[in-house]
Protein backbone atom coordinates (compact mmCIF):
# COMPACT_ATOMS: atom_id res chain seq x y z
CA UNK A 1 0.00 0.00 0.00
CA UNK A 2 2.68 2.50 1.08
CA UNK A 3 4.44 1.56 -2.36
CA UNK A 4 1.42 2.02 -4.19
CA UNK A 5 1.07 5.96 -2.60
CA UNK A 6 4.73 6.72 -2.65
CA UNK A 7 4.36 5.80 -6.98
CA UNK A 8 1.02 7.91 -7.12
CA UNK A 9 2.97 10.70 -5.56
CA UNK A 10 5.85 10.48 -7.74
CA UNK A 11 3.51 10.73 -10.54
CA UNK A 12 1.49 13.24 -9.27
CA UNK A 13 4.34 15.73 -9.06
CA UNK A 14 5.77 14.42 -12.52
CA UNK A 15 2.15 15.20 -14.13
CA UNK A 16 1.97 18.40 -12.73
CA UNK A 17 5.17 19.32 -14.26
CA UNK A 18 4.44 18.23 -17.52
CA UNK A 19 0.94 20.37 -17.39
CA UNK A 20 3.06 23.64 -16.18
CA UNK A 21 5.62 22.56 -19.05
CA UNK A 22 2.96 21.95 -21.75
CA UNK A 23 1.05 25.13 -21.05
CA UNK A 24 4.04 27.37 -20.96
CA UNK A 25 5.69 25.84 -23.86
CA UNK A 26 1.55 26.83 -25.94
CA UNK A 27 1.85 30.36 -24.02
CA UNK A 28 5.24 30.85 -25.13
CA UNK A 29 4.47 29.66 -28.96
CA UNK A 30 1.41 32.15 -28.76
CA UNK A 31 3.24 35.06 -27.47
CA UNK A 32 6.30 34.82 -30.31
CA UNK A 33 3.33 34.08 -32.94
CA UNK A 34 1.42 37.50 -32.08
CA UNK A 35 4.59 39.09 -31.37
CA UNK A 36 5.81 38.34 -35.17
CA UNK A 37 2.48 39.20 -36.40
CA UNK A 38 2.34 42.32 -34.39
CA UNK A 39 5.85 44.00 -35.80
CA UNK A 40 4.92 42.62 -39.98
CA UNK A 41 2.02 45.03 -39.35
CA UNK A 42 3.60 47.75 -38.44
CA UNK A 43 6.50 47.51 -40.40
CA UNK A 44 4.06 48.07 -43.22
CA UNK A 45 3.11 50.83 -42.01
CA UNK A 46 3.78 54.26 -43.95
CA UNK A 47 3.17 57.96 -43.38
CA UNK A 48 -0.40 58.58 -44.44
CA UNK A 49 -0.78 54.80 -45.25
CA UNK A 50 -1.83 52.73 -42.41
CA UNK A 51 -3.28 49.10 -44.56
CA UNK A 52 -5.66 46.60 -42.72
CA UNK A 53 -4.00 43.73 -41.59
CA UNK A 54 -4.41 40.36 -43.55
CA UNK A 55 -3.53 37.76 -41.02
CA UNK A 56 -0.98 34.85 -42.41
CA UNK A 57 -1.32 32.83 -39.81
CA UNK A 58 -3.74 31.82 -36.48
CA UNK A 59 -3.36 35.21 -35.09
CA UNK A 60 -6.45 36.69 -36.79
CA UNK A 61 -7.30 39.45 -34.01
CA UNK A 62 -5.04 42.35 -35.03
CA UNK A 63 -6.11 46.34 -33.99
CA UNK A 64 -4.27 49.56 -33.89
CA UNK A 65 -5.10 52.02 -31.14
CA UNK A 66 -3.85 55.58 -30.68
CA UNK A 67 -2.80 57.15 -27.30
CA UNK A 68 -6.39 57.04 -25.86
CA UNK A 69 -6.78 53.21 -26.60
CA UNK A 70 -9.23 53.80 -29.23
CA UNK A 71 -9.25 51.82 -31.98
CA UNK A 72 -7.90 53.16 -35.34
CA UNK A 73 -8.00 50.31 -37.27
CA UNK A 74 -8.54 46.92 -36.83
CA UNK A 75 -8.22 43.22 -38.90
CA UNK A 76 -11.73 41.36 -40.41
CA UNK A 77 -11.80 39.76 -37.46
CA UNK A 78 -11.59 42.31 -34.64
CA UNK A 79 -14.13 44.85 -36.64
CA UNK A 80 -16.50 46.12 -33.87
CA UNK A 81 -14.53 45.03 -31.17
CA UNK A 82 -13.25 47.08 -28.42
CA UNK A 83 -9.21 47.24 -27.60
CA UNK A 84 -8.24 44.09 -27.06
CA UNK A 85 -6.35 45.54 -23.57
CA UNK A 86 -5.69 48.15 -21.81
CA UNK A 87 -4.00 50.11 -20.78
CA UNK A 88 -0.94 50.98 -23.13
CA UNK A 89 2.44 49.52 -22.36
CA UNK A 90 4.88 52.15 -20.66
CA UNK A 91 7.57 53.02 -22.45
CA UNK A 92 10.33 51.22 -20.50
CA UNK A 93 8.10 48.18 -21.11
CA UNK A 94 7.42 48.25 -24.88
CA UNK A 95 6.03 44.57 -25.50
CA UNK A 96 3.71 43.23 -23.17
CA UNK A 97 1.99 39.78 -22.92
CA UNK A 98 -1.20 39.64 -21.87
CA UNK A 99 -4.48 37.23 -21.20
CA UNK A 100 -7.68 38.68 -21.43
CA UNK A 101 -10.93 37.60 -20.39
CA UNK A 102 -14.31 38.81 -20.99
CA UNK A 103 -17.88 38.26 -18.75
CA UNK A 104 -19.26 35.62 -21.63
CA UNK A 105 -15.94 33.25 -20.41
CA UNK A 106 -13.75 33.87 -23.65
CA UNK A 107 -9.91 35.07 -23.34
CA UNK A 108 -7.72 36.22 -26.10
CA UNK A 109 -3.82 35.57 -26.01
CA UNK A 110 -2.36 38.43 -27.45
CA UNK A 111 0.58 40.76 -27.48
CA UNK A 112 0.33 44.93 -26.62
CA UNK A 113 3.48 46.47 -29.00
CA UNK A 114 3.83 50.17 -27.87
CA UNK A 115 5.07 51.89 -31.12
CA UNK A 116 8.61 53.26 -30.71
CA UNK A 117 8.86 57.69 -30.33
CA UNK A 118 10.92 57.68 -34.03
CA UNK A 119 8.36 55.90 -36.09
CA UNK A 120 4.96 57.87 -33.62
CA UNK A 121 6.77 60.91 -34.72
CA UNK A 122 7.34 59.89 -38.75
CA UNK A 123 3.67 58.72 -39.46
CA UNK A 124 1.18 60.05 -36.54
CA UNK A 125 2.85 63.27 -36.12
CA UNK A 126 4.02 62.26 -32.67
CA UNK A 127 0.79 60.34 -30.99
CA UNK A 128 1.85 57.52 -29.54
CA UNK A 129 0.29 54.82 -30.71
CA UNK A 130 0.27 50.81 -30.30
CA UNK A 131 -0.39 47.28 -32.19
CA UNK A 132 -2.43 44.53 -30.31
CA UNK A 133 -2.25 41.25 -31.94
CA UNK A 134 -3.38 37.59 -30.77
CA UNK A 135 -6.15 35.09 -30.67
CA UNK A 136 -8.64 33.31 -29.09
CA UNK A 137 -7.13 31.09 -26.27
CA UNK A 138 -6.92 27.57 -27.69
CA UNK A 139 -8.77 24.99 -26.19
CA UNK A 140 -6.15 23.15 -24.77
CA UNK A 141 -5.24 26.70 -22.04
CA UNK A 142 -9.25 27.15 -22.16
CA UNK A 143 -10.66 24.16 -20.77
CA UNK A 144 -9.31 21.42 -18.25
CA UNK A 145 -8.67 18.99 -21.19
CA UNK A 146 -4.80 19.44 -20.14
CA UNK A 147 -5.12 18.50 -16.57
CA UNK A 148 -8.15 15.55 -17.35
CA UNK A 149 -5.76 13.91 -19.54
CA UNK A 150 -2.82 14.57 -17.22
CA UNK A 151 -4.76 13.14 -14.51
CA UNK A 152 -5.97 10.15 -16.59
CA UNK A 153 -2.08 9.54 -17.45
CA UNK A 154 -0.80 9.88 -13.42
CA UNK A 155 -3.42 7.56 -12.28
CA UNK A 156 -3.05 4.83 -15.49
CA UNK A 157 0.75 4.84 -15.19
CA UNK A 158 0.85 4.72 -10.99
CA UNK A 159 -1.63 1.76 -11.81
CA UNK A 160 0.44 0.43 -14.28
CA UNK A 161 3.43 0.66 -12.06
CA UNK A 162 1.75 -0.81 -8.94
CA UNK A 163 0.30 -3.43 -10.84
CA UNK A 164 4.15 -4.18 -12.09
CA UNK A 165 5.97 -3.90 -8.68
CA UNK A 166 3.16 -6.11 -7.41
CA UNK A 167 3.65 -8.52 -9.91
CA UNK A 168 7.47 -8.77 -10.06
CA UNK A 169 7.59 -8.60 -5.97
CA UNK A 170 4.69 -11.37 -6.33
CA UNK A 171 7.20 -13.34 -8.76
CA UNK A 172 10.15 -12.86 -7.03
CA UNK A 173 8.73 -14.07 -3.61
CA UNK A 174 7.07 -16.83 -4.91
CA UNK A 175 9.62 -18.92 -4.37
CA UNK A 176 10.20 -17.69 -0.84
CA UNK A 177 6.70 -18.86 -0.59
CA UNK A 178 7.52 -22.24 -1.96
CA UNK A 179 10.51 -22.57 0.80
CA UNK A 180 7.60 -21.56 3.40
CA UNK A 181 5.51 -23.79 2.61
CA UNK A 182 7.61 -27.03 2.09
CA UNK A 183 9.88 -26.00 5.27
CA UNK A 184 6.73 -25.73 7.26
CA UNK A 185 5.99 -29.74 5.94
CA UNK A 186 9.71 -30.53 7.12
CA UNK A 187 9.42 -32.55 10.57
CA UNK A 188 11.90 -34.06 12.73
CA UNK A 189 10.35 -37.64 12.13
CA UNK A 190 11.23 -36.52 8.32
CA UNK A 191 14.32 -34.64 7.70
CA UNK A 192 14.72 -36.08 4.06
CA UNK A 193 12.69 -33.25 2.38
CA UNK A 194 14.73 -30.60 1.08
CA UNK A 195 12.62 -27.02 -0.13
CA UNK A 196 12.80 -26.20 -3.69
CA UNK A 197 16.06 -24.49 -5.47
CA UNK A 198 15.30 -21.97 -8.13
CA UNK A 199 18.45 -21.96 -10.44
CA UNK A 200 19.98 -18.84 -10.68
CA UNK A 201 22.69 -16.65 -8.07
CA UNK A 202 20.41 -14.27 -6.47
CA UNK A 203 19.67 -13.83 -2.74
CA UNK A 204 16.64 -16.32 -2.92
CA UNK A 205 18.60 -19.53 -4.88
CA UNK A 206 21.53 -18.89 -1.51
CA UNK A 207 18.79 -18.74 0.53
CA UNK A 208 17.30 -22.09 -0.29
CA UNK A 209 20.75 -23.81 -0.98
CA UNK A 210 21.99 -22.72 2.51
CA UNK A 211 18.65 -24.33 3.75
CA UNK A 212 18.94 -27.76 2.05
CA UNK A 213 22.84 -27.63 3.26
CA UNK A 214 21.52 -26.79 7.21
CA UNK A 215 18.52 -29.63 6.68
CA UNK A 216 21.34 -32.07 5.42
CA UNK A 217 23.27 -31.48 7.93
CA UNK A 218 20.40 -31.54 10.86
CA UNK A 219 19.40 -34.47 9.08
CA UNK A 220 23.01 -35.96 9.93
CA UNK A 221 23.07 -34.90 13.02
CA UNK A 222 19.36 -35.94 13.83
CA UNK A 223 20.46 -39.10 12.07
CA UNK A 224 23.74 -40.01 14.23
CA UNK A 225 21.76 -38.57 17.38
CA UNK A 226 19.29 -41.30 17.23
CA UNK A 227 21.99 -43.86 15.96
CA UNK A 228 23.97 -43.10 19.17
CA UNK A 229 21.23 -42.80 21.94
CA UNK A 230 20.08 -46.24 20.11
CA UNK A 231 24.15 -47.82 20.86
CA UNK A 232 23.84 -46.00 24.04
CA UNK A 233 20.26 -47.83 25.33
CA UNK A 234 22.09 -51.26 23.88
CA UNK A 235 25.54 -50.62 26.06
CA UNK A 236 24.03 -49.57 29.06
CA UNK A 237 20.76 -52.38 28.74
CA UNK A 238 22.76 -55.45 28.53
CA UNK A 239 24.93 -54.57 32.10
CA UNK A 240 21.99 -53.87 33.48
CA UNK A 241 19.84 -56.76 32.86
CA UNK A 242 23.31 -58.67 34.35
CA UNK A 243 22.73 -56.62 37.37
CA UNK A 244 19.09 -57.60 37.28
CA UNK A 245 19.41 -61.40 36.36
CA UNK A 246 22.45 -61.64 39.76
CA UNK A 247 20.26 -59.26 41.89
CA UNK A 248 16.96 -61.76 41.27
CA UNK A 249 19.05 -64.57 41.49
CA UNK A 250 19.98 -63.70 44.93
CA UNK A 251 16.59 -63.55 45.91
CA UNK A 252 15.56 -66.63 45.26
CA UNK A 253 18.28 -68.84 46.34
CA UNK A 254 19.32 -67.13 49.56
CA UNK A 255 20.60 -69.99 50.88
CA UNK A 256 22.48 -70.80 47.42
CA UNK A 257 24.13 -67.83 47.08
CA UNK A 258 26.63 -65.42 48.28
CA UNK A 259 25.62 -62.64 48.68
CA UNK A 260 29.15 -60.77 49.36
CA UNK A 261 29.76 -61.98 45.85
CA UNK A 262 26.87 -60.57 44.51
CA UNK A 263 27.64 -56.84 45.83
CA UNK A 264 30.56 -57.01 44.46
CA UNK A 265 29.14 -58.19 40.99
CA UNK A 266 26.92 -55.31 41.21
CA UNK A 267 29.57 -52.90 42.19
CA UNK A 268 31.96 -53.98 39.67
CA UNK A 269 28.09 -53.42 37.05
CA UNK A 270 28.01 -50.12 38.76
CA UNK A 271 31.85 -49.22 37.91
CA UNK A 272 30.90 -50.01 34.27
CA UNK A 273 27.32 -47.70 34.44
CA UNK A 274 29.70 -44.71 35.87
CA UNK A 275 32.94 -45.29 33.21
CA UNK A 276 30.23 -45.32 30.48
CA UNK A 277 28.09 -42.52 32.14
CA UNK A 278 31.36 -40.06 32.30
CA UNK A 279 32.33 -41.15 29.03
CA UNK A 280 29.43 -40.44 27.13
CA UNK A 281 28.89 -36.73 29.11
CA UNK A 282 32.99 -36.19 28.12
CA UNK A 283 31.90 -37.13 24.75
CA UNK A 284 28.56 -34.74 24.62
CA UNK A 285 30.21 -31.70 26.25
CA UNK A 286 33.20 -32.01 23.49
CA UNK A 287 30.81 -31.83 20.35
CA UNK A 288 27.85 -29.28 22.38
CA UNK A 289 29.77 -27.35 24.67
CA UNK A 290 30.67 -23.76 24.14
CA UNK A 291 34.92 -23.36 23.16
CA UNK A 292 36.77 -22.14 26.40
CA UNK A 293 39.29 -19.21 25.60
CA UNK A 294 42.43 -21.32 24.27
CA UNK A 295 46.04 -21.56 26.28
CA UNK A 296 49.09 -21.98 24.94
CA UNK A 297 50.48 -25.47 25.55
CA UNK A 298 53.67 -27.49 24.99
CA UNK A 299 52.54 -30.46 22.85
CA UNK A 300 56.57 -32.17 23.61
CA UNK A 301 56.60 -31.59 27.34
CA UNK A 302 52.91 -33.05 27.20
CA UNK A 303 53.30 -36.27 26.03
CA UNK A 304 56.80 -36.38 28.05
CA UNK A 305 54.85 -35.94 30.93
CA UNK A 306 52.14 -38.03 29.91
CA UNK A 307 54.13 -41.13 29.11
CA UNK A 308 56.10 -40.81 32.10
CA UNK A 309 53.20 -41.59 34.00
CA UNK A 310 52.49 -44.73 32.13
CA UNK A 311 52.45 -48.62 33.99
CA UNK A 312 52.53 -51.75 32.43
CA UNK A 313 53.67 -51.87 28.72
CA UNK A 314 56.38 -49.56 28.34
CA UNK A 315 56.18 -46.37 26.02
CA UNK A 316 58.79 -44.78 24.38
CA UNK A 317 58.54 -41.17 24.01
CA UNK A 318 60.50 -38.40 21.28
CA UNK A 319 59.46 -35.13 21.50
CA UNK A 320 60.77 -31.93 19.73
CA UNK A 321 60.83 -29.00 21.78
CA UNK A 322 59.12 -26.33 21.67
CA UNK A 323 55.77 -27.26 19.80
CA UNK A 324 53.16 -25.07 20.89
CA UNK A 325 49.59 -25.15 20.31
CA UNK A 326 46.44 -23.49 21.47
CA UNK A 327 43.95 -25.70 23.49
CA UNK A 328 42.28 -26.60 26.20
CA UNK A 329 44.82 -28.96 28.40
CA UNK A 330 42.60 -31.22 30.09
CA UNK A 331 41.26 -32.45 26.98
CA UNK A 332 44.26 -32.82 25.06
CA UNK A 333 45.13 -35.06 28.07
CA UNK A 334 42.59 -37.33 27.92
CA UNK A 335 43.13 -37.41 24.01
CA UNK A 336 46.71 -38.50 24.63
CA UNK A 337 45.40 -41.25 27.63
CA UNK A 338 43.46 -42.64 25.34
CA UNK A 339 45.61 -43.05 22.72
CA UNK A 340 48.44 -44.65 24.42
CA UNK A 341 46.30 -46.94 26.57
CA UNK A 342 44.54 -47.87 23.27
CA UNK A 343 48.48 -48.92 22.26
CA UNK A 344 49.39 -50.01 25.59
CA UNK A 345 46.00 -53.09 25.37
CA UNK A 346 46.90 -54.09 21.48
CA UNK A 347 51.00 -53.48 22.24
CA UNK A 348 53.26 -57.06 22.69
CA UNK A 349 56.37 -55.58 24.24
CA UNK A 350 56.58 -51.61 23.52
CA UNK A 351 54.75 -47.96 22.16
CA UNK A 352 56.41 -45.44 20.73
CA UNK A 353 54.99 -42.17 20.88
CA UNK A 354 56.96 -38.78 19.23
CA UNK A 355 56.06 -35.22 18.54
CA UNK A 356 57.18 -33.50 15.70
CA UNK A 357 56.65 -30.22 13.19
CA UNK A 358 54.98 -30.42 9.63
CA UNK A 359 54.77 -27.43 8.05
CA UNK A 360 52.52 -25.41 10.46
CA UNK A 361 51.30 -28.29 12.73
CA UNK A 362 52.32 -30.69 15.69
CA UNK A 363 52.07 -34.07 14.73
CA UNK A 364 51.25 -36.56 17.51
CA UNK A 365 52.56 -40.15 16.53
CA UNK A 366 51.27 -43.22 18.79
CA UNK A 367 52.36 -46.56 17.58
CA UNK A 368 52.35 -50.17 18.70
CA UNK A 369 53.76 -53.26 17.52
CA UNK A 370 50.80 -55.33 17.71
CA UNK A 371 48.68 -56.72 14.90
CA UNK A 372 47.30 -53.68 13.60
CA UNK A 373 44.27 -52.85 12.20
CA UNK A 374 42.35 -53.82 8.69
CA UNK A 375 42.15 -50.91 6.88
CA UNK A 376 38.31 -50.99 6.09
CA UNK A 377 37.84 -50.96 10.38
CA UNK A 378 40.15 -47.97 10.23
CA UNK A 379 37.24 -45.27 10.42
CA UNK A 380 34.28 -47.56 12.28
CA UNK A 381 37.03 -47.66 15.03
CA UNK A 382 36.64 -43.77 16.06
CA UNK A 383 33.10 -43.93 16.44
CA UNK A 384 30.78 -44.37 19.51
CA UNK A 385 31.24 -47.92 21.12
CA UNK A 386 32.43 -49.81 18.13
CA UNK A 387 35.31 -52.32 19.68
CA UNK A 388 36.63 -54.75 17.62
CA UNK A 389 36.54 -58.70 18.35
CA UNK A 390 40.87 -58.06 19.68
CA UNK A 391 39.51 -55.31 21.66
CA UNK A 392 36.87 -57.08 23.39
CA UNK A 393 38.86 -59.72 23.99
CA UNK A 394 41.77 -57.99 25.68
CA UNK A 395 39.72 -55.34 27.70
CA UNK A 396 36.13 -56.92 27.96
CA UNK A 397 35.36 -53.71 30.55
CA UNK A 398 36.21 -50.90 28.32
CA UNK A 399 33.30 -48.66 27.70
CA UNK A 400 34.44 -48.29 23.42
CA UNK A 401 34.45 -44.05 23.51
CA UNK A 402 38.28 -43.53 24.03
CA UNK A 403 39.11 -43.11 20.59
CA UNK A 404 35.82 -41.01 19.86
CA UNK A 405 36.76 -38.79 22.35
CA UNK A 406 40.26 -38.84 21.27
CA UNK A 407 39.24 -37.52 17.24
CA UNK A 408 36.43 -35.39 18.99
CA UNK A 409 39.01 -33.36 20.93
CA UNK A 410 40.91 -33.19 17.56
CA UNK A 411 38.14 -31.70 15.66
CA UNK A 412 37.46 -29.12 18.58
CA UNK A 413 41.24 -28.17 18.28
CA UNK A 414 40.89 -27.90 14.25
CA UNK A 415 43.01 -30.99 14.25
CA UNK A 416 42.70 -34.31 12.81
CA UNK A 417 43.14 -38.05 14.21
CA UNK A 418 43.35 -40.85 11.58
CA UNK A 419 45.11 -44.39 11.62
CA UNK A 420 47.41 -44.08 8.71
CA UNK A 421 49.90 -47.37 7.18
CA UNK A 422 52.30 -48.76 9.51
CA UNK A 423 54.75 -51.62 8.34
CA UNK A 424 53.71 -53.48 12.06
CA UNK A 425 51.06 -52.48 14.26
CA UNK A 426 48.44 -49.34 14.58
CA UNK A 427 49.60 -45.97 13.95
CA UNK A 428 47.08 -43.54 15.34
CA UNK A 429 48.67 -40.17 13.85
CA UNK A 430 47.34 -36.72 15.67
CA UNK A 431 47.93 -33.31 13.91
CA UNK A 432 47.23 -30.17 15.39
CA UNK A 433 47.67 -26.39 14.36
CA UNK A 434 50.63 -25.00 15.73
CA UNK A 435 50.46 -21.67 17.69
CA UNK A 436 50.94 -19.06 15.02
CA UNK A 437 54.01 -17.13 17.16
CA UNK A 438 55.51 -20.60 17.88
CA UNK A 439 55.94 -21.92 14.57
CA UNK A 440 59.24 -23.04 13.01
CA UNK A 441 60.79 -22.37 9.77
CA UNK A 442 61.35 -25.83 8.39
CA UNK A 443 64.78 -26.03 6.95
CA UNK A 444 64.63 -26.43 3.04
CA UNK A 445 65.87 -29.57 1.74
CA UNK A 446 68.29 -29.82 -0.84
CA UNK A 447 67.18 -30.85 -4.74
Amino acid sequence: MSSALASLAVFTVLGVAFDLGVRNKVETHLYLEAQRAATDWLASMRPGDVPRPTPMSRVDLLQLVDSRNRVVVSSTAAVNRPALTAPLPPPEDRIQYRTECTPDGGCVVLVALRVLPFQAGLIWGGETHAVYAGRAQPAILATHRLELGTAAGVLLAAGLWGWGNWYRTGRTLRPVAEIRAKMSEITVSDLSMRVPQPSGCDEIAELARTANQTLARLETAVGQQRLFASVVSHELKSPLSGLRAGLEEALLYRDEVDPHETIEAALETTDRFKAIIDDILMLAHLRTAEPVKPEPVDLGLLVEQETARTRGVPVLADAAPDLTVLGNRIQLVGALTNLIVNAQRHARSVVRVTVEQDGGEAVVTVLDDGDGIAPEDRERVFEPFVRLQDGRRRDPKGTGLGLAISRAVAGAHEGTLRVEDSPRGARFVLRLPLCPTARQVQPEHAA
